[in-house]
């Protein structure tokens, strides 16, 4: 484990995962689907800035993001939830949200939700009689949404008992926290969490009374660094750990490989249907959307530099790309910055552009991407956000000098100005700005989120010797059935193998279909 780790830090102070890492690979056939049945067969095994209006902190605690319902506030939104006495209908209090009078909106966004997660739904209609998380005591530590409200009620209905916390202080949806409190699912989050209470409600999750976790769903690996670093004893009984982002990953492998990993993890951020669908698609979508409901930029002719040409940049670069603007990359990676060459961007060093360009967005999953120094020389009206997970990308505290003013604009938007009236607009404190100030598309969380429960069942089910003390991959044949799931939404028919075709390529009719180094 690293330094930092060991000093309680966020999972946003880890440095991008070593690329040289080696996968530890599983081949066992995880389980079987026939295409003709209907059914799924288990084998599952400093000193303070000047602020105008508002202060950051207070911009920080404002109720809804502009992704969810945005009804009117009152005096009570000032006051922490850790203050307040909530109970809900059936007189249920374990758990911590904004307001649990909120419930029916959080509702009615879980049911939208549920229309565009197919695949999601269908593994809980097809798996629920099976019921193969039974004896699963879950904690979760995601963004809480409404589509991560369907994941949660899924595995509730594959038998799994369940407790949760948000993995961003900005991100979650309250009416949606909301919603599953009133359901009876102890969840501990809400919009505008300080450091202190993320924290608290990762160990409210955690260190509950006659509950002891088995089971971890992990976004950036905060929860199994709490766990493993307050409760060692607790984390040595867990069966499995379930991670989807790049930060977490690499702070399992640095678990791995210090030999402080003491349970099975699966990378599921590297399984082609997290990252080609989820880090590529949905960015290329939410990307526009966080941009446009927080500035009311126009896109054609704007100069844009895209930090990190991987999946994510990948997705905001092809999207900003198409609305006509000029898109310029930095890559340290020659393979990326090869790609990004070939598709029409230039590959530039940030000092090179950093005076001209109008908007700056960081997505390489590092740490100091952007210095105080990157800030000083940016053009007045330059808007700054960071698509990686954590906000160590771009260097916010840097800002929170005496000599800088902050000037909050409107929820997660705020005007830093510099003495000679230079002003940048910074999105949601350097924070992930897709899931702070837009919404994500359901359909390919559907995705994620069936890629996370089948991993969750695979690693509870698994007989033990099957899994060791390592972080693995998730099999391609799970990663096929997830795509498989998520076909008929658009009438797609796939093609059968003859046996002379698939004795020809040498593959099973079922599949899988490619081996695990092919690059999709």
């Amino acid at each position: 484990m690293s330094e930092d780790m060991e000093n309680g830090e966020s999972a946003g102070l880890i440095s991008q995962r070593d690329r040289d890492l080696n996968f530890t690979r599983n081949d066992s056939r995880i389980f079987n689907t026939d295409r003709t049945s209907k059914e799924i067969k288990y084998n599952l095994t400093p000193n303070r800035p000047r602020i105008r209006s508002r202060s950051v902190s207070q911009s920080s605690t404002d109720s809804y993001s502009s992704a969810s319902y945005t009804g009117s506030s009152s005096d009570e939104d000032d006051i922490s939830p850790r203050e307040k006495a909530q109970k809900n209908s059936k007189g249920f209090t374990d758990f911590c949200v904004k307001n649990i009078d909120h419930a029916a909106f959080g509702r009615r966004e879980i049911e939208i939700a549920e229309q565009e997660m197919p695949g999601l739904m269908a593994l809980r209609r097809r798996a629920e009689a099976d019921k193969p998380l039974q004896g699963a005591k879950i904690i979760g530590c995601t963004h809480i949404t409404a589509q991560t409200a369907v994941l949660v009620e899924t595995l509730a209905a594959l038998g799994a008992s369940i407790r949760w916390s948000a993995c961003n202080i900005y991100s979650t949806q309250n009416e949606v926290a909301a919603a599953l409190a009133e359901s009876g699912f102890p969840i501990y989050a809400w919009k505008g969490e300080t450091e202190e209470d993320f924290w608290w409600c990762i160990d409210k999750c955690i260190n509950a009374e006659g509950w002891q976790p088995n089971m971890i769903l992990d976004d950036g690996g905060d929860a199994t660094h709490w766990l493993l670093k307050k409760y060692p004893a607790m984390f040595n009984m867990v069966k499995g750990i379930v991670e989807e982002s790049v930060t977490g990953v690499h702070r399992l492998y640095q678990l791995s490989k210090s030999g402080k990993l003491t349970v099975p993890a699966m990378n599921v951020n590297d399984s082609v249907t997290k990252t080609k669908f989820d880090n590529l698609y949905s960015c290329r979508e939410s990307i526009l959307d966080a941009l446009k409901r927080t500035t009311d930029v126009m896109f054609g002719g704007k100069q844009v530099l895209i930090c990190g040409f991987g999946e994510v940049g990948k997705g905001c670069s092809q999207a900003l790309k198409g609305l006509g603007a000029i898109v310029s990359v930095t890559e340290i990676d020659p393979i990326c910055a090869l790609q990004a060459c070939m598709d029409g961007f230039r590959v530039v060093k940030l000092d090179e552009v950093v005076r001209n360009i109008d908007v700056l967005i960081t997505c390489t999953g590092n740490k100091n991407v952007v210095m105080r120094s990157h800030l000083d020389r940016l053009k007045n009206g330059c808007i700054v956000c960071n698509m990686g997970h954590s906000n160590t990308e771009i260097d916010v505290a840097s800002l929170r000098t005496p000599e800088l003013t902050w000037e909050k604009v409107r929820s997660q938007v705020d005007h830093i100005i510099w003495p000679d009236g230079k002003r940048i607009i910074l999105l949601a404190e350097g924070r992930l700005v897709n899931l702070s100030c837009s919404s994500v598309p359901s359909f390919v969380v559907s995705i994620t989120a069936t890629t996370q429960a089948l991993a969750l069942i695979e690693l509870f089910n698994a007989p033990g010797g099957r899994y060791k003390q390592d972080v693995y991959l998730l099999p391609k044949k799970m990663d096929e059935y997830v795509a498989s799931l998520h076909l008929p939404t658009f009438d797609a028919h796939l093609t059968e193998l003859t046996d002379d075709q698939a004795k020809y390529l040498g593959l099973n009719k079922a599949g899988p279909f490619k081996p695990n180094y092919y690059r999709y």
